[in-house]
């Protein structure tokens, strides 16, 4: 019997050390994933969106207004212009060379998202893009040889005049001549044209003021006169987006109010042109 009672009370004791450990080992395994377990989504701060870049439309081919330097960065005083202006709208912008032919079909396309391009205000052109409030006043101006008998505009009736396609320089003699006119003379750019002049192909050129005084200063062996006439109407240089983007519209707004303010604008302007607005003689427009 003492045997027996020790026997089983043996089996009895290591029946009740297993139980123990495996209740242990069952308590050691449920605690495991409430240990590994990932903190709370909620926890995990998400990373904020990337800024977004405006993409500015120029035809850097318009000194002193947008050109590329000899590094084949586009420079000039709209450039520095709306760079001021981005800066106070702390908005991010990127200037692409884009061809003036093809510029205001790039924005409504969406590949520009401003037009930033000596571009003047008109009726027409409000139609399809909105404007900002403009940032330079302009007009139009003539550039014949030295010698020339021109005095005014209405003299340019009967010549060879040159123009940049689709600018206001254009419309102003296409008016004059007519549309189907054999002597208005149409390139793709204003110094185009002034270098068709010196070399004798037109009579005269019309185009921005800023860019005839610009070319005729820098090369005086083209001995280019200029000439004014009051028939030109005054016009205004504005940034433009697409049509309806008010938002965008509002920011550059406040940003040129902005430079205005503070003496920004003064400063670009004169660094140009050699004065502020009030004093410099006004340039003209595309």
């Amino acid at each position: 019997m003492t045997q027996i009672t020790t026997r089983r009370f043996l089996q009895t004791a290591g029946l009740l050390c297993a139980g123990v450990l495996l209740a242990a080992c069952g308590k050691k395994e449920a605690a495991a994933p409430a240990a590994s377990a990932p903190a709370p989504a909620a926890s995990v701060a998400a990373a904020p969106p990337p800024a977004k870049v405006f993409v500015v439309g120029t035809d850097a081919a318009y000194a002193p207004f947008e050109s590329q330097n000899e590094k084949g960065e586009i420079v000039g005083m709209t450039i520095d212009m709306l760079s001021a202006v981005a800066s106070k709208a702390g908005v991010e912008i990127k200037f692409v060379n884009t061809p003036w032919e093809g510029i205001f079909n790039s924005l409504q396309q969406g590949d520009r998202d401003i037009l930033a391009s000596s571009i003047t205000i008109t009726d027409e052109r409000k139609q399809t893009m909105d404007f900002t409030n403009p940032y330079f006043d302009a007009y139009q101006l003539i550039a014949v040889k030295a010698n020339s008998k021109v005095a005014k505009f209405d003299d340019l009736k009967k010549l060879k005049v040159g123009v940049q396609t689709g600018t206001t320089g254009d419309e102003v003699v296409t008016k004059q001549q007519g549309k189907n006119s054999t002597n208005i003379k149409r390139f793709e750019s204003t110094p185009l044209a002034l270098k068709e002049l010196e070399a004798g192909g037109v009579d005269a050129v019309v185009a921005d003021n800023g860019v005839v005084i610009n070319y005729v200063t820098n090369n005086p062996g083209a001995k280019f006169k200029t000439v004014s006439d009051r028939a030109f109407a005054p016009e205004q240089y504005g940034f433009a987006v697409k049509k309806g983007n008010a938002e965008l519209l509002e920011k550059l707004n406040k940003g040129l109010a902005d430079i205005k303010a503070d003496g920004s604008y003064d400063k670009i302007y004169a660094k140009y042109f050699g004065a502020a607005p009030a004093a410099a003689a006004p340039a003209a427009s595309k």
